[in-house]
Parts: structure tokens; sequence; C-alpha cells
């Protein structure tokens, strides 16, 4: 039977896909343009505005691109606005963050370790912050930092490892590194449509009615790009963080996340001297390996609550529902049975030093928390356990499929 979890679980997955595609087109966008935009060259014959131009083949074809920093002399009547990728990545993302982050917040936003919110709190927090970043981004842009681009960057770098600090107060790891890349993301994306696209149609509007454009707002509109140059490959990071519990299960997950910023500056840095020169440092990958190293040491660190302050804390209203339901029981010594020697602080099955997803299932609290992808994981489908690490009968299976649709029909 499709029941309501399998369906959401299902869209869940579609809109995902949607996010990774839309991702995708941005992100191939972006740094096909960056890339365009550093190897303009001069040449002769160009016409009146031209800032440069470049040859290209690609499938059997050739093309030749010219740019021109404010506009040509006549607007061309097919012209191609590159913002939907965009719009749409952030649109299927914030879609996402709702989907897991917001109705799956019992589990994967809240930390009942870290602070004790409600789930309302919490997604006030999550959105709130999103919207709140924008506007003071976007408050000192317009300052007369704007003119100093690398003041502007350096401040931004330090925001970037305070909203890091910040998430990781009162978020799962987890949620912590996803919301900073929403946060880093949000501040991509209202680039484009608040400023960037706006400055374009301003410098269209004037060229279709005559007048010159100002080049001020092709200047504006460069500094925003640079910063989304600069922020995408962190962003790629922080959005695929939530596979790899190393990256998020560690009490310096902030750091690691701020020093994620770091390399993408160095690994841009050194395409874009490349790109426009031919050449590109490299020194930057050297210093992009040892910030690596330090992320790689860091992850180490043990994040989480120890088994004896998981056993002792009490349970989460979320948690409670489903340890006091019919068959809580028979499911948890299941679970115990079947997925505690991976699924725990300290695994004992094979060479495996970390519980797979980050995910523990020793305690009450830990199977209930967790009732959810148990339902779907190990109950309705056999995605877990592993077919060669342990086979798991149809009876218990059954057993946790009675467990949660009791407890979701309280």
């Amino acid at each position: 039977m499709y029941d309501l979890a399998i369906i959401w679980d299902w869209i869940a997955f579609s809109v995902r896909w949607l996010h990774v595609i839309t991702a995708m087109a941005w992100i191939g966008a972006s740094f096909y343009f960056i890339a365009l935009d550093l190897g303009l060259r001069k040449a002769a014959q160009m016409p009146a505005g031209c800032h440069g131009e470049e040859w290209q083949v690609h499938g059997g074809g050739f093309y030749h691109i010219q740019k021109y920093l404010v506009a040509p002399e006549n607007m061309p009547e097919h012209l191609i606005w590159h913002k939907w990728q965009s719009y749409f990545t952030w649109i299927s993302g914030a879609a996402l963050l709702m989907i897991v982050y917001w109705v799956g917040g019992a589990l994967y936003l809240l930390d009942p370790t870290k602070a004790a919110l409600s789930l309302w709190q919490g997604i006030a927090i999550s959105g709130g912050s999103l919207a709140i970043g924008w506007l003071c981004y976007d408050f000192l842009c317009r300052s007369k930092l704007g003119e100093r681009p690398t003041v502007l960057m350096l401040l931004l770098f330090v925001i970037l490892v305070v909203m890091s600090w910040g998430y990781n107060q009162i978020f799962t790891g987890r949620a912590a590194l996803l919301h900073l890349g929403a946060f880093t993301a949000t501040i991509m994306t209202a680039n484009v449509f608040f400023i960037i696209m706006p400055n374009q149609r301003i410098v269209v509007k004037d060229l279709k009615e005559g007048r010159i454009p100002d080049a001020k707002y092709g200047k504006i509109a460069k500094l925003r790009s640079t910063h989304n140059n600069y922020l995408t490959l962190p962003v790629i990071f922080l959005m695929l963080s939530n596979h790899y519990p190393l990256s998020f299960g560690t009490q310096y997950a902030w750091i690691i996340a701020s020093l994620i910023f770091l390399t993408g500056v160095t690994i841009r840095h050194y395409f874009n001297t490349m790109h426009a020169t031919g050449k590109g440092p490299h020194w930057t990958w050297a210093v992009t390996v040892l910030l690596m190293l330090v992320i790689a040491w860091l992850s180490t660190v043990p994040g989480h609550e120890t088994w004896e302050e998981a056993e002792a804390r009490p349970l989460t209203a979320y948690e409670q529902r489903f340890a006091s339901a019919e068959g809580f029981e028979a499911a948890y010594d299941t679970v115990v049975g079947n997925c505690s020697m991976c699924h725990a602080r300290e695994p004992v099955w094979g060479r495996m030093q970390w519980a797979p997803k980050g995910v523990y299932l020793e305690t009450e609290a830990d199977v209930a928390r967790h009732a959810g992808q148990i339902y779907l994981q190990a109950g309705i489908s056999h995605a877990m356990p592993p077919p060669n690490a342990l086979q798991m009968d149809a009876e218990a299976r059954e057993t946790l499929v009675a467990w949660v649709r009791a407890a979701r029909s309280q």
C-alpha cells in the first residue's frame, strides 16, 4: 500500500532530483560564463563598444562570441536571459528544505542535546536566518564597502563563520551545514533576482529608448557575480555534506564548514587565473590540500553524546510518541538485534569506525527518533540491513511496519 510516508518520500526524491538538475544547469552556466569572460581577447576591427571576443569550437561547429561592457549600439531582437536556472535551483532547494527539515524537523532539524526548542521555533530560525542574512549582506554591498571588494569579501567570510557557529549551536550537525549552504545559496540567487537582472533590464531599457546606459549598473552586477563565483564550490560541498557524517558528526563541524569556504577561494582563484592568463598559480593546490588535511583531522573529533548520556536523556515528545506505541518493545528488540552492530556510537561490525549516515540505533530514544527511516529502510523496503551483512526475515520487517503504523494512528 502507498501510505502517506511512502508518497511523501517519493515527493522528496522528486524535488531533490529537480534541485540537482537545475543546480547543474545554474552552476554549469556560471562556470562557463566566468571562463568566457576571463578568456576574452582584443582583436582588430571589433564593433564599437565591444570589450573582447572569443572563438570556440563545440559539437562540430565554431562559435564567435563578443562581449560588450555596457551594451551594443543596436539591441538584437533575440536576447537570451540566463536567470531561470538560478531561480528554480533556489525554489526547489527551498521546497526540499521544507520537506526534509521543516516537516521532518523533529528528526533532522532539532537536536535536543543542544537547545530546547519547539519545532515552530526551529522553523522560524531556519527561515528567518535566510531572509535576515540576505538583508545584512545586501546592506554591506550597498555601503561604501562596495568600493572595497577585498575588504567586503573578508567581512562576508566572517559573517559565514559566525553563521556556521550559530547554526551548530542549535541544530543537528547535518541541519547546521545544510542551512549554511542554504544561507549562502539564498545570497547567490537573491543577487541574481534583486541586483543582476534588474540592472541588466535598466541597461536594455535605456538602449531601446535611445539613451546611453550608465556603466555603474554593470559594475554593481559584476561585484555580485564575483561573489557568486567564489561561493559556488562551498555551497556544493555543504549540500552534499548530509551524506557524509564525517563532515557534520563532530563538535568542530562549524570550523570544517568555514574552512571549506577558503578552499572554494583557492580553487576558483586557480581556475580564474588560468582562464585569464593561460596558467594557474599552483600554490593554490598546496593550500587546498593543507586545508583538506586539517578538515579531515577535525572530522575525527567526536561530536555526539556518549551512550551513557543518550541513555540518561529524557525522551522528547516526538520520541515518546513512538516509544509508547503498541509493538515498540518488539520493534526495539528487532532493531537492536539487526541494526545496532553498525548503527552504534562505537560500531562492532567489521572495521567500521563510524555509524552509517551518523544514525545511532542503540537506546530506546535512538530507535524512536528514527522510526520514520526505520519504517522506510527496513520495513517497507529491504534497503537495510545490507543483504551481504545480515538477512532480516519477513516477520521482523512486519514487526517494524506494524509498530510505526500503530504510532502514527494514535
